[in-house]
């Protein structure tokens, strides 16, 4: 039998009308096939994105891990968690703190109810918990912090921060002693935004890349337009050396693209699992014929997993 991939590379999220017809072909828009179904064939992991927005309904939880773990069973989830643990109701337009996140009990509940539905299909690989940039490195947000993780212990839990100011040997060896991953991000270098890092404080490891649309990050009407970057091999390549020093250290490894704007994650992830391991790696026909930079490391699949010669 097959080991676990030790490092995990997949897409947050995957429900994106601009996926139509580029990542996903006919069968999954046309509902045949469950798009959680289709991207299991191409990669490992996938990390929920809605549950930020509301909370998971424990029978979808049940059928996203069943579907996933029907095509590939080696798959895992990552989910966020919901913003009212996180954000500021007002995050738009007022900077998040401790005093400004109002999460309730049933906020807890809820969440709670989501992720055991994953659990329990033994198919939840970790929980991230991400903080805009306005979060900033205080006294107040440090404990706040704590309260959250002592909330959620049971779980993996991954800590996402984007301010610079968190990136410092006190926060590292505090989440080493709380056995809590620090998620290395790549994002625009605005203002103090957290820089590219490679931490490991516990068995598992977590990179995210936002992409680096410097344009559009805070000037768009469109949330969206933000993710709207494709990487680089060249960038990607230092990405590379990164995710490889840090799974020296980790147990294992999640990395995720979350530059999402006309399935560009999916190509990126792609990428990046033809760089780490040497091969040519799966691909659906439909996102090649769309991005023919991915010919010569991919090989091409259909919506039923049957190899094509064509894009």
């Amino acid at each position: 039998m097959a080991s676990a991939p030790k490092i995990r590379i997949g897409t947050a999220g995957w429900s994106y009308k601009d996926w139509d017809g580029i990542l996903y072909p006919p069968e999954v828009t046309r509902k045949k096939i469950h798009p959680v179904e289709f991207l299991a064939r191409f990669f490992d992991v996938i990390e929920i994105n809605t549950s930020f927005y509301g909370h998971i309904r424990p029978e979808l939880g049940r059928f996203w891990a069943r579907k996933a773990a029907a095509v590939n069973p080696d798959f895992l989830f990552t989910a966020k968690l919901h913003r009212s643990f996180t954000h500021s109701p007002l995050a738009a337009t007022e900077p998040t703190s401790a005093a400004s996140i109002r999460p309730n009990d049933e906020d807890e509940r809820l969440a709670r109810e989501g992720l055991e539905s994953l659990a329990t299909e033994g198919k939840l690989g970790a929980l991230l918990i991400q903080f805009p940039v306005s979060f900033k490195n205080t006294g107040l947000n440090r404990e706040y912090i704590d309260q959250v993780l002592r909330q959620f212990i049971e779980y993996p839990r991954v800590v996402e921060v984007r301010h610079e100011s968190w990136d410092n040997a006190e926060t590292i060896a505090e989440f080493m002693r709380q056995n809590v991953a620090f998620c290395n991000i790549d994002q625009p270098q605005l203002g103090r935004s957290l820089a590219p890092t490679e931490h490991v404080t516990s068995s598992l490891a977590y990179v995210r890349l936002h992409g680096r649309n410097y344009e559009q990050w805070f000037d768009s009407d469109n949330r969206d337009d933000r993710y709207n970057y494709l990487y680089k091999m060249a960038e990607l390549e230092k990405w590379k050396e990164k995710i490889s020093s840090i799974a020296e250290r980790a147990e294992s490894v999640y990395v995720i693209a979350n530059n999402h704007f006309q399935a560009k994650a999916a190509v990126n992830a792609l990428e990046l699992r033809h760089l780490l391991n040497g091969k040519k790696v799966p691909a659906p026909a439909s996102l090649v014929s769309h991005y023919p930079e991915l010919r010569s490391m991919t090989e091409l699949e259909d919506a039923n997993g049957k190899y094509s010669l064509f894009a």
